[in-house]
């Protein structure tokens, strides 16, 4: 038989890939309730990916959380502001890996905190220990690392309020007085999502929470996201 006889190899489509949605914003924003309830909405079709620091149990992300919190720092300053921003990309990157051994994958992904969250929350812990880092330059670095090992999320939703109102709501969430070191890092951190959102349209939503319900919230990241389904599936069907 002629080389040119022979059979090409069967290719199998590849599986489509979950839309992957995170929704991002600073502490008190309502970003876990908005999460929480679109997942909910979607039901068995998502996957919720709950915020790393609400994993707790005998686990691995659990475990790291675990050893990151045991200074008791709200931010889980350890004095190794490198090896903090490498263990939660870990993690993230983590995420990616295990969605693909799932039995069946999930036709969405909703992550409450994201990438985007280790890397305004790290750039901003990052920046104050460095005399002339530009807090932004730092993020997008981070950004650009992680996406060697795993793409950036496909639509991020960042809620936005007043500062103020939301720092009130996590301190009262939390059960603790923070202190200045702490208020910056929220501040820094809300200067740089607003970075990033602008940066990328594509990519970042911005929606303005201020003085609305929960619920009022919850529904118009559904309605979002409802779009970029049929969008998706439409994309798919040309």
């Amino acid at each position: 038989m002629s080389a040119a006889a022979v059979p090409a190899p069967r290719r199998e489509p590849a599986p489509a890939r979950p839309l992957w949605v995170s929704v991002e914003g600073i502490n008190g924003v309502g970003k876990t309730t908005a999460a929480r309830a679109l997942a909910a909405c979607l039901g068995e079709r998502c996957l919720l990916l709950d915020e790393l620091t609400d994993r707790g149990g005998d686990t691995l992300p659990g475990r790291v959380i675990s050893a990151l919190a045991a200074e008791d720092d709200v931010f889980l300053r350890t004095g190794y502001p490198v090896v903090e921003t490498l263990a939660l990309l870990a993690l993230k990157v983590r995420e990616v890996e295990r969605l693909a051994v799932l039995p069946t994958a999930p036709e969405v992904v909703i992550e409450d905190r994201g990438v985007d969250s280790v890397a305004v929350y790290q750039a901003a812990i990052l920046s104050a220990q460095v005399p002339g880092a530009d807090p932004a330059d730092v993020a997008r670095h981070v950004l650009s690392t992680v996406s060697r090992w795993r793409l950036l999320p496909d639509a991020t939703v960042l809620l936005t309020d007043n500062r103020e109102v939301c720092t009130r709501r996590f301190a009262d969430r939390i059960g603790r007085t923070l202190a200045l070191r702490d208020l910056r890092v929220i501040e820094q951190a809300d200067i740089l999502y607003t970075g990033l959102a602008a940066a990328e349209p594509d990519r970042y939503t911005v929606i303005d929470t201020t003085g609305r319900p929960a619920e009022a919230v919850a529904d118009e990241v559904g309605a979002l996201v409802q779009d970029l389904v049929k969008q998706r599936e439409a994309d798919h069907a040309a």
